[in-house]
């Protein structure tokens, strides 16, 4: 795979300051001539990735003021990519990881259809429980794309989770959540400690970078005690 064009790579370093919460909405960041010097490179390769992220709705430029961190609007109301570990220790409870399932395994052919890939193909499938106080809080079902994250394939995941991993080290540009309620059974069942037929508040999430799909992945909670709170600002 050729490598991104000078734009793009600045670019994608850009949204990761952003997504990251390095910069935050309404912040100010640097100059084109300032990220000229701290890229190495032409102001017009600058202009070029300020031009397109403000025309995504990332950063918002104004000729007075200067380039910032856009506010959510109202027409795209998301929830934040955040970790669940903050989450749990934001309650005052201690958090635990563990790695249930690591493997290269072939595609089911609805996961294949959210990564645009044929059933079969292979990708990375990982299978993790978050704890809170030692209690199952969420288990975590994810694929990671290796056509668009093959450094994904080095990682064991074993003392690090795949969300902070992927947030820390693959930027990513579109996300899209899908909220729905369940009852466990199986596999889920088990993991986070219920009886067949109780009720699990799923959140689906797909993402997406320059490259391609980057993951897909669906989050199952106990709905007896797991509440979804997402925060946004007006314009």
């Amino acid at each position: 795979m050729p490598d991104p064009a000078p734009y793009q790579r600045i670019k994608d370093t850009l949204l990761e300051r952003v997504h990251s919460g390095l910069w935050q909405p309404g912040d100010s960041i640097p100059g084109e001539q300032q990220l000229a010097v701290d890229f190495n490179c032409a102001r017009s390769t600058v202009h070029r990735a300020l031009r397109e992220l403000a025309e995504e709705g990332v950063l918002e430029r104004k000729r007075k003021t200067g380039t910032r961190v856009a506010y959510p609007t109202g027409r795209s109301l998301a929830l934040d990519i955040s970790l669940v570990e903050d989450e749990i220790k934001a309650t005052g409870a201690s958090y635990q990881y563990q790695l249930l399932e690591r493997k290269l395994a072939p595609l089911p052919p609805t996961v294949a259809a959210h990564l645009n890939r044929a059933p079969g193909e292979e990708a990375l499938h990982l299978l993790c429980l978050h704890y809170a106080d030692r209690h199952p809080y969420q288990l975590e079902d994810r694929w990671i794309d290796p056509q668009t994250v093959p450094e994904a394939l080095e990682e064991g995941f074993g003392q690090i989770g795949p969300n902070p991993w992927l947030l820390r080290n693959v930027p990513w540009t579109e996300a899209e959540h899908v909220i729905s309620a369940d009852l466990a059974t199986g596999t889920v069942a088990s993991a986070l400690g219920l009886k067949e037929g109780e009720p699990v508040l799923i959140v689906e999430r797909r993402t997406w970078n320059a490259k391609g799909p980057v993951t897909t992945v669906r989050f199952h909670h106990p709905g007896r005690t797991h509440r979804l709170r997402s925060a946004f600002a007006p314009r």
